[in-house]
């Protein structure tokens, strides 16, 4: 059920219980970096780091303030690290993901005893055959799969008036910086989970926002890449022009790691058969000081600078920026009326088109074997998957036709020209730019299953629609909740991008990690 209250009597009764929660965890805020300097020099090992998750994961997610992140632990997972801790000791390093604790969305099939729902009932033991590209590809680098994150149900493309962080097999994830505010979606326990150091990185996915989003309200870097430059095989979809899976994590570094062991061609996806020769690699090495110099910035204010905070992080930001040697130019926005118009005709045709192929995937067993079956068992159980918010964009992506027809084809069309042509291409190369910038979200808003989310504003829609790279980095708080600040650029600028939001990132060092209380902590 949803839990929107703290059961732990006690918790919470000062920051002082959050910050001791986090400061005798003795892997706190570790690095890929730091985790394998300390495994190569013997003074840890993988069994002991996912021993530590595992327990924290016990005390302070199950237990504690409840966070509710992780929807399920992997039963392997000791064995996965034992066995990538041999390898080690036998002189067989994998790489930098070598017998690293991660933690996958709920989304992402694993071929094993784990479940794969996107949060829904209806999939329960409806497991999948096979690894997705990107499960298999992170096993490959020697990652040890943890467990999996609670999501907003079907990545939240559920209903107009859903609460961000619940799923009925999961209930409700809570923000960690205050335990009454929403945690963002759909990847939220993906993004509370690296937040709290519950892992080392964790796999998140996006459509609009749904890395980004979650990432910038738990005070985390989020990725979403270029559409393509990683396999969504195997991944529950809403779209296909629009999906893909991007690295979660608290330091620009660790997530362009964890991004270049996901990158990669896949048979099963064609979007990455269009990738440059060399996409998706070199791009730690692009990590650099001095990126941001004599670099041309775009500015976009999405409404921001009408809230004093929030004006003032915006204003602390192009601070640094320009003392880094950027020079910032303000531009106009894209016609995002009209963008959010043809978007959502489209995510609903994909949505149907997909996820009926996603149900034909799981065999002749599975209990649900179309979007009109998963209509059906929802009204059947709609005390457990119902109980605060319909299925409207269910019943409105049930009533769309193929993707052949002109009305789909037609908003396609009219996304890409807004978002590409008229949109961020215009942009850069009117004003010869080398990316784009923007204030990433709003602060959390309050959990309310009376209501639903009443979200306080977002920049992701752009990057999302047009399939572009999109990197958020910690800029500031709002009252102790955490703003991140967006860096856009064309299609396959990862390198470029990565690099400035490195340096924006060095400069500031504006993370914090979270100290659970149980609302806002006001001066």
């Amino acid at each position: 059920m949803l839990r929107t209250v703290i059961s732990s009597a006690g918790w919470g009764a000062g920051t002082a219980s959050g910050i001791a929660a986090l400061e005798s965890f003795p892997y706190a805020e570790i690095t890929i970096d730091a985790a394998q300097a300390q495994m190569r020099e013997g003074s840890l090992t993988a069994v002991q780091l996912t021993q530590a998750y595992l327990d924290r994961i016990a005390a302070i997610d199950a237990a504690g303030p409840q966070l509710n992140a992780v929807i399920e632990v992997n039963p392997a997972a000791l064995a996965i690290a034992k066995a990538r801790d041999a390898e080690r000791a036998a002189g067989h390093v994998r790489g930098p993901l070598h017998g690293i604790p991660i933690l996958i969305k709920d989304n992402i099939a694993t071929a094993d005893e784990m479940q794969t729902t996107a949060g829904s009932l209806a999939l329960v033991d409806a497991r999948p055959s096979v690894d997705a590209d990107v499960t298999a590809r992170l096993r490959d680098a020697g990652a040890v799969l943890l467990g999996k994150t609670n999501l907003s149900e079907w990545a939240n493309f559920r209903s107009t008036r859903s609460t961000s962080g619940w799923s009925g097999r999961g209930g409700q994830t809570h923000n960690p910086y205050a335990l009454d505010r929403s945690p963002s979606g759909s990847s939220s326990g993906s993004a509370v989970a690296v937040a709290a150091n519950l892992c080392v990185v964790a796999v998140g996915t996006e459509t609009d926002g749904s890395v980004v989003s979650p990432s910038s309200v738990n005070g985390i870097v989020g990725i979403k890449p270029t559409v393509g430059l990683v396999s969504r095989a195997g991944i529950i979809p809403i779209s296909t022009s629009q999906d893909t899976a991007g690295p979660m994590a608290r330091t620009v570094r660790d997530a362009v790691l964890l991004l270049e062991a996901m990158a990669g061609r896949g048979e099963r996806d064609a979007a990455t058969l269009a990738q440059p020769e060399g996409a998706g690699v070199g791009l730690v090495d692009a990590l650099r000081p001095g990126a941001l110099q004599g670099k041309r910035l775009g500015v976009f204010t999405f409404g921001f600078g009408e809230h004093p905070r929030m004006a003032v992080i915006l204003a602390q930001a192009r601070e640094t920026l320009t003392g880094a040697g950027a020079e910032l130019i303000d531009v106009p926005l894209p016609d995002r009326s009209a963008i959010g118009a043809a978007e959502i005709e489209v995510l609903r045709y994909e949505f149907k088109d997909g996820l009926n192929a996603w149900f034909r995937s799981l065999g002749d067993d599975a209990p649900v074997k179309s979007l009109a079956d998963l209509i059906c068992f929802n009204l059947e159980h709609r005390d457990r998957e119902m109980p605060f918010f319909d299925q409207e964009e269910v019943e409105l992506s049930e009533l769309k036709g193929p993707l052949t027809e002109p009305e789909y084809l037609e908003a396609l069309a009219t996304s890409r020209r807004l978002t590409r042509d008229d949109g961020i291409d215009q942009l850069i190369a009117e004003h010869e730019l080398d990316a784009l910038i923007c204030l990433t979200n709003g602060p959390a808003w309050m959990i309310d299953p009376v209501n639903g989310d009443n979200y306080t504003g977002g920049s992701s829609t752009l990057a999302a629609v047009s399939g572009y790279p999109a990197i958020t980095v910690p800029a500031g708080q709002n009252l102790g909740l955490p703003i991140g600040l967006t860096f856009i650029g064309p299609a396959w600028s990862e390198a470029k991008v990565f690099a400035l939001a490195g340096e924006f990132e060095t400069l500031t060092q504006a993370r914090r990690p979270p100290t659970f209380p149980p609302t806002v902590v006001l001066p």
